[in-house]
């Protein structure tokens, strides 16, 4: 089963939102700087969802062959 760019496309995004949430979060309970965590909760999270979509995508090419291996 093959997942549809479009299905890839959203969920990378609604992660996209809560990793945004979560460094925000993080970085101001660090810092205590709002400008600090908002430049570190753009950066890093949008470095990681680059590469969550990748992965998502190269993870599917390898799900079907899981599945239908023999003795799984």
């Amino acid at each position: 089963m093959r997942i549809p760019l479009k299905l890839s496309l959203a969920k990378t995004g609604s992660f996209a939102v809560i990793h945004f949430i979560v460094a925000f979060s993080v970085a101001y309970a660090l810092t205590g700087s709002a400008p600090i965590a908002g430049a570190l909760a753009l950066l890093e999270p949008l470095a990681n969802t680059v590469a969550y979509f990748f992965h998502e995508r190269l993870w599917a090419r390898f799900t079907p062959k899981l599945a239908t291996a023999p003795g799984s």
